[in-house]
């Protein structure tokens, strides 16, 4: 069975957004977790994000799944490899990464308070 690129393409960016928003989560639900000194749930949230952190860094900063994306068509748009608007796709490292930062900046002070 031949699969176009097309179809490749379409399947790649679903899997991208879908492991998306499973990090995405995961970085928002860091904040709330130190509001409401829930550290077990914070320590556990920010291990999952870093797991991607080194996943992203052993990859020269760019998900592994822009690589493949990137074999089936000639765009480079910063969405060309996931379904999330242009504006997120290109500011979505500073963005969550800083949602990140400040989470953990509020759970040390919660911790320490």
């Amino acid at each position: 069975m031949y699969i176009t690129p097309l179809i490749a393409l379409r399947t790649i960016r679903w899997i991208h957004t879908i492991v998306w928003a499973f990090f995405a989560s995961a970085v928002l639900a860091i904040p709330f977790a130190a509001w409401q000194r829930r550290f077990e749930l914070l320590l556990w949230l920010t291990g999952i994000v870093l797991v991607e952190v080194i996943v992203l860094m052993v990859n020269r900063f760019r998900c592994p799944l822009t690589e493949v994306a990137a074999r089936y068509t000639a765009e480079r748009q910063p969405n060309f490899d996931i379904y999330l608007p242009i504006w997120l796709a290109q500011y979505n490292k500073e963005i969550f990464g800083s949602i990140f930062v400040a989470g953990l900046a509020l759970g040390f002070v919660r911790w320490l308070t």
